[in-house]
C-alpha cells in the first residue's frame, strides 16, 4: 500500500537501543540493533487499545487479568508515535481492536493519525460504543474497513453469550455502516450453542449486504480453554455446519464470501501461527507490551518489551520473546523433520502452551504430536460431558447456567 500523498516519513521516538542477551529478561543497553540479520516486516500491526469492554463473551481472546492494565493504556500521543514507529517499519495495515475500541473517545483521532501516515485501518468492534453521528466521524477521519462481530443470528442467543442485550443495535449500526458506504465484514465466533444458526447468520449477512461472512470457530486458549467443555462441537456438530454452508452456498448462489474457519483439534494438522511467529504480526497491548501474537504474554520466562521504554525497531529485531520462535530452526522433532513445517511452523505457540506446559512442543493439535492424545481426550470429554455452565468474561466470577 502507498502512503497518502501527505504523509512523511515519521522519525523514530528517542528510545534506548538494546539487545538480548542469553538469561534475558529485559533487553540490555548495547550500541544499536542489527536489523540486517531479520529479514521480516511487521506488516500487519494490531493495536489492542483498552481492554474495556460492555460485553462478557465466554471466548474473548483479552488475558483473564485484562482489569489490571487499565491504568495504564497508553494515551492518545503515545498511540500515535507507536504507529508512526510501526509505520517506519514497513507496517501497512492497521488493526484497532480491544476489548472495545469504541470505548476510546480519542478512537476518532487515532484514525486519523493513522490514515495520514498511510494506514489502511480496520476496526474490529462489538458496535457497542457506535452511533450514527460517531460512523460519520470516523468515516471522515478516512476509517478504511469495519469488522462487525455477532454472538448469534437472534436476540436470544446474541444476549445469553454477551451478557447483555445489543442484538439490534448491531443490526442498526451494521446498517448505517453500509449506508454510509464503509466496507464491512460479519464475524461470526462459532461453538456448540450457536452453530445451529449459521444459516440464519449468512442471510443477515446478504441483508446487511456484507462483503463476507467470517465463521469463525472458538480458538481454545485463556476464556475459551476454561469453556472448553462448554463449546467445543462434536465432529457431527461441525459436519452438519459444513452441510448448512454448502446448502446455503447451493441455494442462495451469493458471490458474498464465506470463510469457514474449522477447530485445527479435528483436522489433524494445526493452522500457522499468526502466518509464521515474529514475520508478519507485531501486536501492542492496552499498557505497550510488544507482542508476537495477542496470548504471547501468557508465556513463561519471557517478560515482554514496552513501548513506553523502547522503541519498536528494536524491539522486532531484538526481544527474544520474538527471536525465540521465528523461523524454523527451533523446531523440536517431529517438526523439524516433517514436510509440513514451512506451512505450519509446528502450529500455535499458545496452544501448544495451554496443553502441555510447554510453548516450545509440538502443537498437539497436529496428530502427528506426541502429545496429540491429550486433544483427543478433550473431544472425547466436551462430546461425553458437556458442561452446562459458562464462566463469563469479567472482573468477577461469574458463572451462569445454559438450561436456565
Amino acid at each position: 500500500m502507498k502512503p497518502s500523498p501527505n504523509w512523511k516519513p515519521p522519525s523514530l521516538a528517542k528510545k534506548s537501543r538494546m539487545t538480548s542477551s542469553n538469561f534475558w529478561r529485559m533487553p540490555v543497553h548495547n550500541n544499536g540493533s542489527n536489523p540486517q540479520n531479520n529479514p521480516h516486516r511487521p506488516f500487519w500491526l494490531l493495536a489492542e487499545l483498552t481492554y474495556a469492554c460492555p460485553l462478557q463473551c465466554p471466548y474473548c481472546s483479552n488475558p483473564e487479568d485484562f482489569a489490571s492494565s487499565r491504568t495504564r493504556e497508553l494515551n492518545t500521543a503515545q498511540w500515535i508515535d507507536v504507529l508512526e514507529q510501526g509505520r517506519k517499519l514497513g507496517a501497512v495495515q492497521l488493526g484497532l481492536s480491544g476489548g472495545e475500541p469504541c470505548v476510546r473517545q480519542d478512537l476518532e483521532a487515532i484514525v486519523s493519525a493513522a490514515r495520514e501516515m498511510g494506514y489502511y485501518t480496520n476496526l474490529l468492534t462489538s458496535t457497542v460504543g457506535l452511533n450514527r453521528a460517531r460512523i460519520d466521524r470516523l468515516q471522515q477521519a478516512g476509517l478504511d474497513h469495519i469488522q462487525v462481530s455477532l454472538q448469534g443470528a437472534d436476540q436470544r442467543i446474541s444476549q445469553r453469550f454477551a451478557g447483555s442485550d445489543f442484538f439490534e443495535h448491531k443490526l442498526a449500526m451494521a446498517k448505517h455502516l453500509r449506508a454510509a458506504g464503509i466496507p464491512m465484514v460479519l464475524n461470526f465466533v462459532v461453538h456448540r450453542h450457536n452453530l445451529h444458526q449459521i444459516e440464519q447468520v449468512l442471510e443477515l449477512g446478504v441483508e446487511l449486504d456484507a462483503e463476507a461472512v467470517e465463521l469463525a470457530n472458538c480458538q481454545y486458549h485463556g476464556w475459551a480453554m476454561q469453556n472448553i467443555d462448554a463449546l467445543l462441537p462434536t465432529r457431527d456438530e461441525l459436519r452438519q455446519a459444513e452441510e448448512s454452508v454448502h446448502r446455503f452456498r447451493q441455494q442462495h448462489k451469493t458471490a458474498m464470501p464465506i470463510l469457514f474457519v474449522v477447530p485445527d483439534f479435528y483436522e489433524g494438522r494445526p493452522r500457522p501461527c499468526v502466518n509464521g511467529w515474529g514475520t508478519t504480526l507485531m501486536s501492542i497491548s492496552p499498557d505497550g507490551n510488544v507482542l508476537p501474537c495477542q496470548g504471547a504474554a501468557d508465556l513463561p520466562g519471557y517478560t515482554p518489551c514496552n513501548v513506553k521504554q523502547f522503541s519498536l525497531e528494536n524491539i522486532w529485531n531484538n526481544s527474544p520473546l520474538f527471536e525465540r520462535f521465528r523461523g524454523l530452526d527451533w523446531l523440536p522433532q517431529p517438526c523439524r523433520s516433517c514436510d509440513e513445517k514451512e506451512q505450519d511452523f509446528g502450529g500455535c505457540r499458545c496452544q501448544a502452551y495451554s496443553l502441555t506446559g510447554d510453548p516450545a512442543a509440538t502443537d498437539p493439535a497436529c496428530s502427528k504430536s506426541p502429545q496429540h492424545a491429550s486433544v483427543l481426550r478433550l473431544i472425547k470429554r466436551a462430546a461425553q460431558h458437556p458442561s452446562d455452565q459458562l464462566i463469563m468474561r469479567s472482573t468477577q466470577r461469574n458463572i451462569i447456567n445454559l438450561h436456565e
